[in-house]
């Protein structure tokens, strides 16, 4: 006799439905969504997870356009459990390496936007992340705020780290001005103590990030 694999449960949180509420089941789940317009569901590991989800709502948990399902385990969600709402989240969107770039800074939890810069002519997306960080300390320190901040990048996070803007990109008359706000954030980092704690987004666990351009 071959026992069939067991897979694993999954509770469904139906947010925008014909029923809402926390599911047991796919085809109940299924049942309040189908063909109603602009449902908002999405699957949890644990009972607990998505009674949580249900109750604090859909805007917490899915992104603008698609519903984010985790590649992690449960253990390792666990581990690294849910993102720490009292932050902000800085992040950067390029069109093309160099290309024309923005970046911008949104409260975590509810998505406001703080802070936004550029489109300017000729940017990277490393640079982008390296003054959005910077953007954020000189704004949390500005408003005299404990919150963290959160970025989905190693490469400025060791930038900011090291005071140092390591990019290849050279300096030319299309780019003057950014690099002009990289003299800027340069000179801040030197001369600021700051006190806030830069943390790296687990896009992995948790989607992408807030402040993300949804252009991907």
């Amino acid at each position: 006799m071959t026992h069939m694999s067991k897979k694993k449960k999954k509770y469904y949180v139906v947010w925008k439905g014909l029923k809402t509420g926390v599911f047991e089941s796919w085809e109940d789940c299924k049942a309040q969504i189908k063909d109603f317009k602009g449902a908002q569901y999405k699957s949890f590991l644990t009972f607990n997870a998505a009674k949580k989800a249900y109750k604090e709502g859909a805007k917490a948990y899915i992104g603008k356009s698609k519903i984010f399902k985790s590649q992690l385990t449960s253990e390792q969600l666990k581990k690294i459990g849910l993102p720490n709402f009292n932050s902000i989240a800085v992040d950067a969107a390029s069109s093309g390496n160099p290309g024309k770039m923005e970046y911008r800074g949104v409260d975590t939890k509810t998505k406001k936007q703080l802070f936004i810069q550029g489109p300017f002519k000729e940017g990277t997306n490393n640079i982008g992340e390296f003054l959005a960080i910077v953007h954020g300390l000189a704004f949390l320190k500005q408003h005299n705020s404990n919150r963290i901040l959160y970025t989905d990048s190693k490469t400025a996070m060791s930038w900011v780290r090291k005071k140092t803007c390591n990019s290849k990109l050279k300096r030319n008359e299309k780019n003057k001005d950014l690099f002009e706000l990289v003299d800027r954030a340069l000179k801040w980092l030197n001369t600021n103590k700051y006190e806030t704690t830069i943390v790296k987004w687990e896009t992995k666990a948790w989607g992408e990030i807030p402040a993300d351009f949804g252009r991907k």
